[in-house]
């Protein structure tokens, strides 16, 4: 069975330079820990992420730049780091070509430039679509500064995939202060906050009435929909009633503008739940590499207890069909 793992990470030389710099104005020391053990995989893109994937028999990933922990960089110098990492990436795409693909990094500060560069990592390097990590000083991807970003996805027949950042400082001290600073850090990010914040950034899509406007718009967020799926009819009895300004009930958009992927949950009721809510067509495989295994995720992959032809739908033909990958 061919396994396509589609939100799997590196860390482009540029970034990696501005993060060392910024170092000692991150928040906990957990964090800097956290990054320097996964830095040599996510700075590899050649032989130890081949071997890593060849071990958890993965065929593909599309590779997408880690949610940068730093703060927001001038304009110009975002402009610099996104096409120096795409640049980065799409060399080592060229160099494996059946064995990686890409999706572009974007400098979110400055709208218009991330828009042409989206068109460029495309049509040029032959990307598949764009990763975007969490709000851009404090704004969503509703916000309508962001509408050329959107128009141009939708012009270029690519997806967005929503991915969580780190949530704005005063978020932070809200909701995730008052703890050892390992356990700040945890619940701010992987072991609760990211996943609300993407579920929120979904809904604000939608409730903005961003697929009216682009009907044709494609979402992926990751970890097993990011809360969504569990609380979709919650949101059609409480919120649809009252955004009278959409032309459909919320959840129709979540159902029709969205997929979802596995990255780093790998039991099997949330699969099970996804798998009743969104049908098979919606949902694609991901490991989180590094921050989980390929061993991990193909090891869910092979036992969960789905059956066989929906088993290939995740595995490789939804990302082959979404991404206009090659076929096996």
């Amino acid at each position: 069975m061919r396994t396509i793992a589609i939100e799997e990470h590196f860390l482009a030389t540029g970034f990696r330079e501005v993060m060392m710099r910024n170092a000692p104005s991150q928040r906990g020391d957990s964090n800097a820990a956290y990054m320097a053990e996964r830095q040599a995989k996510l700075v590899d893109l050649g032989t130890t992420r081949l071997r890593d994937m060849d071990a958890g028999d993965i065929d593909l990933q599309v590779i997408s730049h880690t949610a940068a922990v730093m703060g927001s960089p001038p304009a110009e110098e975002s402009v610099r780091l996104a096409q120096q990492a795409n640049d980065q990436l799409a060399t080592s795409v060229a160099a494996h070509p059946t064995r990686f693909a890409g999706f572009a990094t974007l400098p979110m500060t400055h709208p218009e430039a991330a828009a042409d560069e989206l068109e460029r990592a495309v049509r040029s390097l032959g990307f598949k679509g764009t990763m975007i990590n969490g709000t851009t000083n404090g704004r969503f991807l509703d916000d309508p500064s962001f509408l050329p970003i959107l128009e141009r996805a939708v012009a270029l027949d690519v997806p967005i995939y929503v991915h969580p950042g780190l949530p704005p400082a005063p978020v932070w001290e809200a909701y995730y202060s008052g703890f050892d600073p390992a356990v700040n850090f945890s619940l701010a990010t992987a072991g609760w906050g990211w996943h609300s914040e993407v579920g929120l950034h979904a809904l604000r899509l939608i409730l903005a009435g961003v697929f009216d406007r682009l009907p044709s718009l494609q979402i992926i967020i990751g970890h097993m929909g990011e809360m969504l799926p569990f609380m979709l009819a919650r949101i059609q009895n409480v919120i649809t009633p009252v955004a009278k300004q959409l032309q459909r009930p919320v959840p129709e958009y979540f159902l029709q503008n969205f997929s979802i992927t596995t990255s780093g949950f790998f039991t099997n009721p949330p699969l099970l739940l996804a798998l009743q809510i969104m049908g098979a067509d919606r949902i694609l495989f991901s490991v989180d590499y590094p921050y989980s295994t390929n061993e991990q995720g193909r090891a869910f992959l092979e036992s969960a207890s789905i059956s066989p032809a929906d088993k290939e739908k995740i595995s490789h033909l939804n990302a082959e069909r979404l991404l206009k990958l090659a076929a096996e």
